[in-house]
């Protein structure tokens, strides 16, 4: 194999998510040796370049999404990594973000904030999509909630149309209020929001409306702007690299399905409400978001929130089904796990961010809540960096 291996990246570049797992491949290439790389601007479902079928190169990097790509891809015989859940050549390895975990994730992010009526906005266009879909249904069922889901009325999916958006706005109109909606990601996101404003139908207060991907971009200019979990593209552009790389060295790529876990949920003013009747609880509750990592305790809380002790937790628990001391700890661990994914930041500077005193004390709750150290959950969503090949 040449020094400086040929490598084709069949990836779009119109959205974030791609553009992260762009990133993670750079990563890689910047560790280790130079690949010479191949990349056409293309959206997502392309057919592929017309210089693909001849190509000689030594190994491929795809979103295999549509049948042309995984007919190409196929007669080439060089190694390749597939980065579509599609799994339309189920002979390559892949890696993929946990779809299903993003669906338990999004559940997870409603039930916090006491919601009990649930909807799903998917494309049923998508493997990914579905899978979503899924995970989040699974989820509330298993905490006794059922979603109502919406039915496009034609086979392209499509909603940002005129056709399109009333569609959306009468089926969004028929919910029950308040009510959370997840939808696949945020460009269908933005859509929920478009069909609420021509329906007049206040956000969040009477529907929540969270995206997938957290494209910055999309989101901030989304009105109001749009709430999103985030997957990590870049460790799964940073894996797959790693799998070619051993690939194209002859080596043991290890697992063919890796399945990369999403890093959490970026809350934008599109979910920031809490579904509760209880107005002392759901300012105990804001108060909490805003200043849990600054070290606060239950008595800070009972301060800001004008009523016993022993009527707050009552209270909580009934609604929330957690105590204030539940909470301040949830808030500060979910940023915890923020930073151990997303920085280098050594534990004790991530202790004092989050307003515990003790880097110890961070391990042990941590460990106690997500039953892994600090250290184990940093090795899971963070790229893992292997030696030079």
């Amino acid at each position: 194999m040449p020094a400086f291996p040929k490598v084709a990246l069949l990836i779009e570049t119109s959205n974030a998510y791609a553009r992260g797992l762009l990133g993670g491949i750079q990563a890689f290439i910047r560790e280790h040796r130079p690949w010479s790389v191949y990349l056409d601007e293309q959206s997502r479902g392309d057919e592929p370049p017309h210089w693909l079928t001849k190509w000689k190169g030594d190994g491929i990097i795809a979103r295999i999404e549509n049948p042309a790509i995984a007919r190409v891809i196929s007669t080439l015989a060089i190694p390749a990594v597939d980065l579509s859940a599609a799994r339309l050549l189920p002979d390559l390895p892949m890696l993929e973000i946990d779809e299903g975990a993003v669906g338990r994730m999004a559940a997870e992010h409603f039930l916090e904030r006491g919601f009990r009526h649930f909807a799903w906005c998917g494309d049923p266009r998508f493997v990914w999509s579905k899978l979503r879909g899924d995970g989040y249904a699974a989820a509330l069922a298993e905490a006794g909630f059922s979603v109502s889901e919406y039915q496009p009325p034609s086979a392209s999916a499509e909603t940002d149309d005129d056709a399109g958006l009333e569609a959306l706005g009468q089926w969004l109109l028929q919910l029950p209020r308040p009510v959370a909606v997840f939808t696949c990601y945020d460009i269908r996101g933005r859509e929920v929001l478009d069909a609420c404003r021509r329906f007049s139908i206040p956000v969040p207060d009477e529907i929540a409306v969270l995206g997938v991907d957290n494209d910055e971009l999309l989101c901030a200019l989304a009105f109001p702007p749009l709430s999103s979990v985030v997957p990590n593209a870049r460790r799964t552009g940073y894996e797959a690299a790693a799998v070619l790389e051993a690939l194209m060295a002859g080596r043991d790529p290890g697992p063919m399905t890796r399945l990369v876990p999403p890093i959490g949920v970026v809350t934008r003013q599109s979910t920031d409400v809490l579904a509760v009747e209880d107005r002392n609880v759901a300012r105990a509750v804001r108060y909490i978001r805003e200043h849990a990592c600054e070290g606060i305790c239950v008595d800070d809380v009972v301060s800001h929130a004008a009523l016993s002790r022993r009527l707050l937790e009552t209270r909580f628990k009934k609604l929330l089904g957690r105590s204030p001391h539940d909470e301040i700890t949830r808030v500060q661990l979910r940023r915890v796990k923020e930073l151990l994914a997303e920085t280098d930041l050594p534990l004790a500077e991530i202790a004092d961010r989050t307003g515990f005193r003790y880097v110890e004390y961070l391990s042990a709750v941590f460990k106690n809540k997500t039953g892994m150290p600090p250290g184990q959950f940093r090795s899971e969503h963070r790229p893992r960096r292997k030696g030079k090949g």
